[in-house]
């Protein structure tokens, strides 16, 4: 059985997600990653960039607060707004979009 590691969906995040989430990993959480890395994928890449997290750790940078649970690159919030229809909101009266021209050669705003 394979021990949990500290961030979830490790195997699958790509690499430009995953330098923001190992900012919040103590030492011996990146070496867990480390050797879970090595014994399966060995991604030089990624190797390189939990190798780099690490000395810097051990040059005294510390951790960023914040739990894994909550990683500080996925949004907090959801897409929304109006709802967009495949319909043109032009009505009798309203102008046509801009660059168009009624069928009487000028915009409805004209009339």
């Amino acid at each position: 059985m394979t021990a949990q590691l500290p961030i979830p969906d490790y195997d699958e995040m790509p690499l430009s997600t995953l330098g923001h989430r190992i900012r919040s990993l103590t030492e011996d959480e990146l070496n867990t990653l480390l050797e879970h890395e090595r014994a399966h994928a060995a991604r030089v890449p990624v190797i390189e960039q939990l190798t780099g997290r690490l000395n810097e750790l051990r040059e005294g940078v510390e951790p960023t607060p914040g739990p894994e649970e909550e990683p500080s690159d996925v949004p907090s919030h959801s897409r929304s707004g109006s709802e967009v229809t495949p319909e043109p909101p032009r009505g009798k009266g309203r102008p046509t979009a801009h660059g168009t021209r009624s069928t009487t050669g000028k915009g409805i705003e004209h009339d």
